[in-house]
């Protein structure tokens, strides 16, 4: 039986009231989902179509019965930079992007392929390869393997050398985003990274450090630059791997939604459901030159405070979305924003991805005195964050994806057995 709601999963507010309950949404999410096209290199009108696009085919596909926002996915930031090349705030040329989409295209394929057999063997099978932890480890890697891309942004800029100026203004941006975030209650404390950008932002302005001549010269309307996919091997063997871990993140959001609503959508509409619409959704991301999608936390965060679950007013939320990517002034506005700014929120949010791996192995009770997890967890932190690559011809794995390759490998080969550490010092006592 449901929770008692202000508005229900299908409950139709009148457009007066549904409009600002869309804009929440819209607000939570906006932050992250811009910041990611503007760490790798894509466009944020596209990124902003897509993810409208995408949370509306999302609802589709689960039949109207699950209440989620689809947003950018952080774990692909990494191996989106490498494939792009570019330095955060600019946008990579097009043929890039669309070697880098055809990954994207086959991760959303990924996804089905996951959901077509979940519903028919269920999910016994993902704890078996991805057991937490392979799945802690390599949200460990994600966010420390970005750590030093947030400094360089804080403390350079777009430049190659150390600015104090703009260190101080990234330093400015963190502390509003921890002090937002610490302080802030109800709605303002579930989008602590928008209030950061924000404040930066104003930071950044009284120092003299905002450029607003594109968004001088942005024009009033414009069709989102689209790009078409091409696919490549490489960068189809790069990505791929990412998608377990999302579909991870997945399942976890998804419980956390029950949980929120009081139904299990594990059960109806189904995961294998749930999972597909994110996949499809993904995959049309790709087609059009946008990021891979997630569910959002900080949407479901504003579903547990303001307890209006309708998947009316989420796809509202979607549609603004969409409207405001043939705004070319909003993604000159979000291209204004100082790199030094970005970097200092990422300073926390990187963070944030690493402590959630930390997390997933400490819920899990992962014990590091038996040798196979501490063997597993050890080459997968070193691998990642070190940068070890493979060249295969014109073919590279990079080290997030690596990582993760090596980790689910590790765990099907090594012996559940091995002893503790304990054990072997037992032994040694004895002998």
């Amino acid at each position: 039986m449901a929770t008692p709601t202000t508005i229900d999963v299908h409950d139709r507010p009148p457009f007066a009231k549904a409009l600002p309950l869309s804009l929440q949404h819209l607000f939570a999410m906006f932050g992250a989902t811009v910041l990611v096209p503007f760490l790798v290199g894509l466009d944020t009108s596209v990124t902003l179509f897509s993810s409208g696009v995408g949370t509306l085919l999302y609802i589709l596909v689960t039949k109207g019965k699950i209440p989620a926002y689809l947003g950018s996915s952080f774990a692909f930031i990494s191996t989106l930079t490498a494939l792009l090349g570019v330095a955060p705030g600019s946008v990579a040329p097009a043929d890039r992007i669309a070697v880098a989409m055809g990954g994207c295209v086959m991760v959303g394929v990924v996804y089905v392929v996951v959901a077509l057999a979940i519903a028919r063997f269920g999910t016994g099978w993902i704890d078996r390869i991805l057991p937490p932890v392979v799945i802690g480890s390599v949200v460990m890697v994600i966010g420390l393997g970005l750590a030093r891309v947030a400094v360089d942004m804080a403390t350079k800029g777009a430049g190659q050398a150390y600015q104090g100026s703009y260190f101080l203004v990234a330093l400015a941006a963190l502390g509003i985003a921890i002090l937002a975030a610490s302080f802030l209650r109800g709605f303002l404390g579930v989008i602590p990274i928008l209030i950061g950008i924000a404040g930066g932002y104003a930071v950044a302005l009284a120092a003299g450090q905002v450029d607003f001549s594109a968004v001088a010269a942005a024009r009033a309307f414009a069709v989102p630059p689209f790009v078409l996919p091409k696919f490549q091997l490489g960068a189809i063997v790069a990505l791929v791997p990412i998608s377990l871990v999302v579909i991870t993140e997945h399942v976890g959001h998804l419980i956390v939604t029950n949980r929120i609503v009081g139904r299990d959508f594990m059960k109806d509409p189904g995961l294998h459901r749930s999972l597909a619409g994110d996949g499809i959704a993904t995959a049309v991301a790709g087609l059009v030159g946008g990021p891979p999608n997630t569910t959002y936390g900080e949407n479901i965060g504003v579903m547990a405070i303001t307890r209006v679950f309708s998947v009316w007013v989420i796809g509202l939320a979607a549609i603004l979305a969409i409207a405001m990517s043939f705004l070319p002034v909003v993604g000159a506005l979000i291209r204004s924003i100082p790199v030094q700014v970005m970097g200092g929120i990422c300073i926390l949010l990187f963070g944030i991805i690493a402590s959630a791996g930390i997390r997933m192995l400490v819920e899990a009770g992962i014990d590091f005195s038996r040798k196979r997890n501490l063997i597993i967890a050890s080459v997968i932190l070193v691998i990642g964050i070190g940068g070890a690559k493979i060249h295969l011809g014109a073919l590279e794995i990079t080290e997030m994806s690596l990582a993760t390759y090596v980790g689910v490998i590790l765990n099907l080969v090594l012996p559940r057995g091995l002893e503790s550490e304990e054990a072997v010092a037992a032994d040694a006592a004895d002998v």
